[in-house]
């Protein structure tokens, strides 16, 4: 994903790009940590703020970050499943932090939200897993090189919220196929080595909404959002399909949701700005840079 987000500046050209840098920078706050909607820093956001800094190929306040996690890893037992991964992930993108701590007790804390079906789930002791949550602990081991405790059960809980149609449902408590979801899933077959049928391609793009270019969670969604955009084009272009007749109105949508602030809107709706958000538009204009 940030191979192709670095691509993303290409698209917004040389004075936007550092509108977004300006952006992301006013989010940090004094303890090291970037904030959320509320003004109050979190692990979230400062992982996708890592994650944009570092797509716009700029300096990354290391130090002050540093300082941050340390706050938080000081407090492991009391923070959550995706808190967690993010802690993992975020440390494992600042070099001198990542060779200096031990990242085995986060990896064991996450694997307290295992489930009995071989996945994982967000909520602690829960029957069946879910496709987001797989996504993040995956990705929480293999940005630190470690390899994924019982990766048979993981696919077996994804095999188990597969649609005939080619698509994921997120668990098995609702089980709508939806982009995200699909989208995770996928991500973590093809890591697996597990195949995804031809017709994953063709549910995707049914999600796809051509009067504004940009993707719907799923096909009935009331409208359009910018992540489900953003993993839409990214799960596509991994499995390979066209974008080109898509990408000028994709690029309208995208452009639609964007801040002179420096940021990017979720959807039509959303008045606010965030990092997540923005660092999705960035993921979105990358693929359709290629």
């Amino acid at each position: 994903m940030l191979q192709v987000a670095r691509l993303g500046p290409s698209v917004l050209g040389e004075e936007a790009s550092q509108l977004i840098e300006k952006y992301i920078r006013s989010q940090q706050n004094d303890d090291g940590g970037f904030c959320d909607r509320d003004g109050k820093s979190d692990l979230y956001y400062t992982s996708f703020a890592i994650d944009a800094l570092t797509a716009l190929q700029v300096e990354i306040p290391e130090a002050d970050i540093s300082k941050y996690l340390e706050l938080e890893r000081a407090n492991l037992d009391t923070l959550d499943f995706v808190h967690l991964c993010c802690l993992a992930r975020s440390s494992s993108a600042l070099k001198e932090y990542r060779n200096k701590i031990n990242i085995q007790p986060v990896l064991d804390r996450i694997e307290k939200f295992r489930s009995p079906d071989g996945g994982y789930n967000q909520i602690g002791d829960y029957a069946t897993g879910s496709a987001y949550a797989c996504f993040l602990a995956w990705g929480a081991y293999s940005d630190h090189g470690v390899p994924v405790p019982n990766q048979q059960g993981i696919a077996a809980c994804l095999d188990s919220l597969a649609s005939p149609d080619g698509a994921w449902s997120n668990d098995v408590d609702f089980p709508i196929p939806n982009a995200p979801s699909t989208a995770a899933a996928v991500a973590v077959c093809r890591n697996l080595r597990q195949p995804v049928t031809d017709t994953t391609i063709n549910w995707i793009l049914s999600c796809y909404h051509p009067t504004s270019g940009g993707f719907l969670a799923f096909p009935d969604a009331p409208m359009p959002d910018l992540l489900t955009t953003a993993v839409a084009l990214h799960t596509l272009d991994a499995l390979q399909a066209p974008l080109e007749a898509i990408r000028e109105r994709s690029l309208d949508f995208i452009d639609s949701l964007w801040n002179a602030e420096g940021g990017f809107h979720g959807n039509w709706s959303d008045d606010q700005l965030d990092i997540e958000y923005t660092y999705y538009g960035l993921l979105a204009l990358g693929h359709l840079a290629l």
